[in-house]
């Protein structure tokens, strides 16, 4: 039998949202949505699923991300995040709302260090989501702040989506890094406006200006940590490393810093630190391969091909499809993890980004701000969970605060949209050869 590609999409797609509704993991449910496909088709056999799901871990670049998540995990065991904070509290406390600046200011930083969001909701959010609450600040609001910063960990670079996103599309590693900042750098600035408007609204308490010597000992304390993106950015807009090599570089840079300079790392430490990365590292990859098998048994079925040529018909033009890019990229966001999404949907889309004349620079920065979002709305909402879990609160009563602080996100989304050189202009000016 040879099936068609009205009925293999019914059935991939149809057999997905069933396990998913049944609460099958997402990276299984991916896996296992292929096998009726391929007991139904003859052209067929089981060893091409498995072969499609080697050839995606088959990547050099790939590394990257366990690398990434070992810094991640080493910054906050080394208790580097603290440093973080401390240098965070000294530049923006004393505001309206102070800790809820801090909240913000401290996510931009380790944004810049470990690329992970979950990283940054779970390090960051147990010192100051306690910390908040200590202070005055309505629980409700802590934890809606912590989980909405801590999505620019994948926005702000070095990010594990943009590499990710790199490998798959075979877009330059750099020029992501590059494109995410300024756009990262607006939403931060974005939040702690939020945070004031709160501030003055709920009249949270404000701190007392730092003295220059508390500025200068909080700033060496996070000097050395704050050095991380200039490597890990650096050496790769340089040409000097590979980003799976600057992840290495990050990873040992965390490791040094934790054992021989600041001594808040032991040895004894180090297997609990690598065990968690390995267990958090072999669930994205494993994700990577199943949806590589899902997103290739669509490609095989043309089902791409169709998409491209219902949307190409439509002629919405540049803005109006990159409106539905990201209005795919938000939905599908709220119930899949952001790693298969870029596989399955950003592989989909990107011939219908590229056949409206979007930048792949540009359609990959829509794409992953989009799916930000589903770190913070439910049923997803991993970061959010994250953030409740630590308050102690249900999910459903911080949701009102979630979507006020979400509002502004959302308008920078739509200003990248609208106007795309926000991201690229940093990338053509610093490497202009990827452009060529």
């Amino acid at each position: 039998m040879i099936v068609s590609t009205g009925l293999a999409c019914l059935i991939l797609v149809g057999s997905f949202i069933l396990l998913v509704a049944l609460r099958v993991p997402v990276a299984f449910a991916l896996g296992i949505a292929t096998i009726p496909i391929v007991m139904l088709d003859l052209r067929l056999t089981p060893f091409i699923v498995i072969d499609r799901m080697f050839q995606s871990y088959n990547s050099f670049i790939l590394l990257a991300v366990p690398f990434f998540l070992l810094a991640a995990n080493l910054m906050n065991s080394g208790l580097i995040t603290q440093r973080l904070i401390d240098f965070a509290r000294v530049l923006t406390g004393w505001m309206p709302g102070g800790l809820g600046h801090v909240n913000v200011a401290v996510s931009m930083l380790f944004a810049g260090i470990s690329g992970s969001s979950t990283a940054d909701a779970a390090g960051c959010g147990k010192i100051l989501i306690p910390a908040m609450v200590k202070e005055g600040y309505d629980t409700r609001f802590a934890i809606a702040i912590t989980a909405c910063s801590s999505v620019m960990g994948v926005i702000i670079p070095p990010s594990i989506l943009m590499v990710v996103w790199g490998g798959v599309m075979q877009v330059s590693v750099g020029a992501l890094f590059l494109a995410g900042a300024i756009p990262g750098l607006m939403i931060g600035f974005a939040l702690m406006a939020t945070v004031y408007g709160f501030a003055k609204v709920y009249d949270y308490p404000v701190t007392l200006r730092p003295t220059f010597a508390q500025f200068w000992s909080a700033f060496k304390g996070a000097a050395l940590a704050m050095l991380t993106p200039v490597l890990v950015i650096g050496g790769i807009v340089g040409g000097i490393v590979t980003p799976t090599e600057s992840a290495i570089i990050a990873a040992g840079y965390a490791l040094i810093l934790g054992v021989f300079v600041y001594r808040t790392v032991s040895v004894r430490d180090l297997g609990a630190i690598f065990y968690d990365t390995g267990r958090f590292a072999s669930i994205s990859l494993f994700a990577i391969g199943t949806a590589s098998a899902f997103g290739w048994m669509l490609a095989f079925y043309n089902v791409p091909r169709l998409i491209v040529d219902v949307l190409t018909a439509q002629e919405f033009g540049i803005i109006g499809t990159s409106l539905i890019i990201a209005a795919l990229f938000l939905f599908f966001g709220l119930f899949i993890d952001a790693i298969p999404t870029i596989i399955i949907l950003g592989t989909v889309l990107l011939p219908v980004a590229k056949a409206a004349g979007i930048d792949p620079v540009a359609f990959a920065i829509i794409g992953i701000i989009s799916l930000a979002f589903g770190l913070v709305t439910p049923p997803y909402g991993l970061c959010l969970l994250i953030s409740a879990s630590i308050g102690g609160m249900n999910v459903v009563k911080v949701l009102k605060d979630v979507c006020i602080i979400l509002a502004p996100m959302l308008v920078i989304l739509l200003l990248v949209i609208l106007f795309p050189e926000i991201a690229l202009w940093l990338p053509r000016t610093l490497m202009p050869m990827t452009f060529k």
